[in-house]
């Protein structure tokens, strides 16, 4: 019986850096996000208080960690998930399918129906994080691209401009700044 040489897959160092700073960026919008919009506000309020989320991507690329304080508050918390109790886990299967999600060419919910996510703990978590993003990608991103990236885009954002482009500069200027 002959033995082959094990093949590994190349490192894709660009790409890794790409997720970890679209990460990095969703993850304090997600905060600013909390401070700024009711839909978000709402969200949050109805997931437990010592709630806690990681998203990232396996085997070891880039993670996020986004959780509730004990005062309420939501908070970006970083990349390390050591030390961190988390109540929802969802990861992205491989570095490609996290770049179809970053780079938008398919939504989220598409994502999670083509298999491309595992979770590890309560659905109703997982939908209601799929949900903020949605959101947060409504502020973050142009109405063009924001069509691919969401499953709906929400009548809201088109009943009163004014209003969305309001917090979206509130949203941005809160996560550049960290506050």
């Amino acid at each position: 019986m002959k033995i082959y040489e094990e093949i590994k897959p190349k490192k894709k160092p660009i790409k890794k850096i790409y997720v970890a700073a679209m990460l990095w960026f969703v993850g304090r919008a997600i905060q600013a996000a909390a401070k700024t919009d009711k839909n978000v506000k709402e969200e949050f309020k109805n997931l437990r208080d010592d709630f806690a989320f990681s998203l990232g991507v396996v085997p070891n690329g880039p993670v996020m960690i986004v959780g509730k304080t004990k005062e309420g508050k939501v908070k970006y918390q970083g990349w390390s998930k050591k030390g961190q109790k988390l109540t929802l886990e969802m990861n992205i299967k491989n570095i490609e399918a996290a770049m179809l999600v970053f780079t938008f060419q398919e939504s989220t919910s598409v994502a999670f129906a083509r298999n491309r996510f595992f979770v590890t703990g309560d659905l109703p978590d997982a939908l209601a994080v799929v949900r903020i993003l949605d959101l947060v990608e409504v502020y973050l991103l142009p109405k063009i691209i924001t069509k691919l990236a969401v499953k709906r885009y929400p009548k809201w954002s088109e009943l009163n401009p004014i209003k969305k482009y309001v917090n979206r500069i509130i949203i941005y200027v809160r996560t550049i700044l960290g506050v």
